[in-house]
């Protein structure tokens, strides 16, 4: 049943709308600007329901958050959203988790695309070769498997992260389960991190290492 969002004084509504455009964003909470892919979009539903725009693709005046669980549960308390849409809004009672869950879609969406471009190998064999040949731009690896084995794997000058389990990155690779992932340097990578990273911060685990 969707929650009634009441205002308060807390925080200040901003004097102007902030434009949908350029790179960044102003977060509707701590009013830091930040580029937009590392934040969170938020739009007005036609029933009056804040959802979600993970991929940021809704249509609608976008509000914008900064990726943290914390600001989110300050935005839903003291009525940041309904400041932010001048109007009275609801929200769902799961909203954290259908955002927990679009993040780690995306991220298996994006390493779905890398795999079928040949841009990412699994498994310790394949990913060690890519590893050592130089072909490593970004580790993936399980958030539940073995901090030993982790360590074990190597490559502490690449930026790792940790995202998902070892089943969800077995899905996206056709396997039981895996635990070591690497990506090849590009344009996937950067954005499978960036992704991670959202998720990271949301949920309050950070990633191996940046």
């Amino acid at each position: 049943m969707p929650a009634l969002v009441t205002a308060t004084n807390d925080i200040d509504a901003p004097t102007e709308d902030e434009p949908e455009t350029g790179p960044h964003r102003r977060c509707i909470v701590t009013r830091e600007v930040q580029p937009k892919e590392r934040m969170l979009r938020f739009v007005v539903g036609p029933d009056r329901e804040i959802v979600p725009d993970i991929v940021g693709k809704l249509p609608g005046r976008g509000m914008w958050l900064s990726a943290r669980g914390d600001v989110l549960e300050t935005a839903l308390s003291r009525g940041a959203f309904m400041r932010a849409a001048r109007g009275q809004v609801t929200f769902p009672s799961d909203l954290r988790a259908r955002i927990e869950d679009g993040l780690r879609g995306r991220v298996r969406d994006l390493l779905g695309l890398a795999r079928r471009a040949g841009q990412a190998v699994s498994g310790w064999q394949s990913a060690r070769e890519w590893l050592h040949a130089g072909r490593a731009g970004l580790l993936v690896q399980a958030a539940d498997g073995s901090l030993a084995e982790r360590a074990r794997f190597g490559g502490r000058d690449i930026p790792a992260v940790t995202p998902l389990s070892a089943v969800e990155l077995g899905v996206v690779f056709g396997r039981d389960h895996a635990v070591h992932v690497v990506v090849s340097p590009g344009r996937l990578a950067d954005a499978i991190r960036t992704e991670a990273e959202r998720l990271a911060g949301f949920a309050g685990t950070p990633p191996v290492n940046a």
